[in-house]
């Protein structure tokens, strides 16, 4: 079993502690598909890892050196009061192990192409439509829409990977997880 570091997010490291996100979808690299469609062969490869291995989050964070302590963006995006020394949060790239609270389980891997998501796996993906008279999960308009759940996971790719990027329809790794407790 190996340990690699994943980024997510701020909304989706909250979907991921609240139980809803149990799948992320990630960009194959060309280099990957030079033999052309990919195979079983390709699963080997994945940089993210095989089942039962374990990726570490990594997620926007702060360090109070007055106290030590790590706080979180995904929890709050106002840093706390109690820490005034640096009122900046540190980018998810730059988080060391340490500061990971979170400890994910490759369950499943695949590979296929974004728009072939299905409606349970844009739900798995953190998403799902709420009335439009709900405040939403993250006052983003793609949680507060009575479109379907793919449509709201194509607004959300579009917002985090750049407009248009849905309608590229690359080759993704689908990624399964489960949520490692601390204990594990």
């Amino acid at each position: 079993m190996k340990e690699r570091p994943i980024l997510f997010s701020a909304p989706m490291v909250r979907a991921i502690l609240e139980g809803r996100k149990t799948q992320t979808r990630r960009v194959i690299k060309d280099c990957y598909l030079l033999g052309g469609p990919p195979t079983d062969e390709l699963l080997k490869l994945c940089p993210y890892g095989q089942r039962g291995d374990r990726l570490w989050v990594r997620e926007a964070f702060h360090i109070c050196p007055h106290h030590e302590d790590y706080f979180y963006r995904a929890d709050d995006e106002n840093l706390p009061i109690k820490c005034k020394a640096h009122t900046k949060w540190r980018p998810s790239i730059h988080m060391p192990r340490a500061a990971s609270r979170t400890l994910l389980e490759i369950t499943g891997l695949r590979v296929e192409r974004l728009q072939d998501i299905s409606q349970a796996d844009a739900i798995a993906e953190g998403v799902y439509a709420f009335n439009s008279q709900s405040k939403g999960l993250e006052g983003k308009p793609y949680y507060r829409s009575l479109f379907p759940p793919n449509k709201l996971f194509k607004q959300l790719w579009d917002s985090i990977n750049g407009e248009d990027s849905w309608d590229a329809n690359p080759w993704v790794w689908v990624i399964e997880f489960k949520k490692v407790e601390a204990s594990s």
